[in-house]
């Protein structure tokens, strides 16, 4: 089912156009990641979705409801994780999670908000004692007080340690599997490769490409092996013994410029086997989600 959706938006401030007649949708019970480098208009079109911007032109749903004529409606039906603030500095963390349940009449307890999000013994502390990471968990929980049907997650895992980043994609993972519909925006490629189902990329404005990762992943992939050894190895040799050129492009990375099949393969694992050298990682025609941001925008500023 459609949660949210995108028709021909055009966002403009002034003379300046940040947004130019996109359009996509994000599923119930699938995470949607937008992305795109600074300024490509990821900001403006998940703002016109939550209702803070009005469209220039186009327009946008969520559940159905126009962001801006239905927010008051819309409002008990979405959660917004903002990348910054949202929370009184001297707030503390149950006070916090009380507050915005009963924005929402309750939907949420409190105490159990607070402990999905593992800040049971964070408690009594207030926002600014709490860690970067722990204030990003916070606000992941006030997102989900009102048990939203669609969720608006701005940079859920920046700042935030390993285990707090596993703990977050487990709940973003469990509200898909429940039928939420989760928009995601993040500067970290490898999040979004992990977490979504769809990738929305945007570019100057405008979409550049739009698909699940597999679709996404085949589109364009180069005809090159990538693997990692040893460093300095006999570059002239395996190229001869592959008939293509091999580039070592960092120590211990190699690319070969060949035809990913399974005769290639073969001949490079066999080529490494022969001299008794370990295949550390290999990678045949497959391209990842940084693979094809960096393809698509030309720009590792996501």
């Amino acid at each position: 089912m459609v949660a949210v959706e995108v028709l021909d938006l055009v966002m403009r401030y002034g003379d300046v156009t940040a947004v130019t007649g996109i359009s996509f949708t994000a599923l119930a019970g699938q995470v949607t990641a937008v992305l795109g480098p600074n300024g490509a208009g990821k900001t403006s079109t998940i703002e016109a979705l939550e209702g803070y911007r009005r469209p220039f032109a186009g327009s946008v749903r969520v559940a159905g409801l126009d962001p801006i004529a239905d927010h008051a409606q819309l409002s008990t039906r979405i959660g917004v994780m903002l990348q910054e603030g949202g929370v009184y500095p001297s707030m503390r963390v149950g006070e916090a999670a009380e507050l915005f349940c009963a924005y929402h009449g309750g939907v949420n307890q409190a105490d159990q908000l607070v402990a999905r999000v593992g800040l049971t013994d964070r408690r009594k502390r207030t926002w600014k004692q709490l860690s970067g990471g722990e204030q990003q968990r916070l606000k992941l929980a006030l997102a989900l007080a009102g048990a939203p049907d669609v969720v608006f997650l701005d940079e859920p895992t920046a700042g935030v340690d390993a285990e707090g980043r596993i703990l977050i994609r487990e709940i973003i993972r469990s509200l898909a599997d429940k039928g939420t519909a989760v928009v995601l925006t993040t500067h970290e490629l490898g999040e979004a490769e992990r977490l979504a189902n769809h990738v929305v990329i945007l570019d100057m404005g405008r979409i550049v490409a739009k698909g699940t990762l597999a679709e996404l992943r085949g589109q364009g992939a180069p005809e090159e092996i990538r693997f990692s050894a040893a460093p300095g190895l006999d570059l002239a040799s395996l190229g001869s013994h592959l008939n293509g050129s091999v580039q070592e492009l960092t120590s211990g990375e190699y690319v070969i410029t060949a035809p990913p099949t399974p005769v290639n393969v073969a001949q490079l694992t066999g080529w490494l086997a022969e001299r008794n050298l370990p295949l550390a990682d290999l990678r045949a025609g497959r391209q990842s989600l940084e693979d094809v941001f960096l393809r698509l925008t030309g720009n590792s500023d996501v």
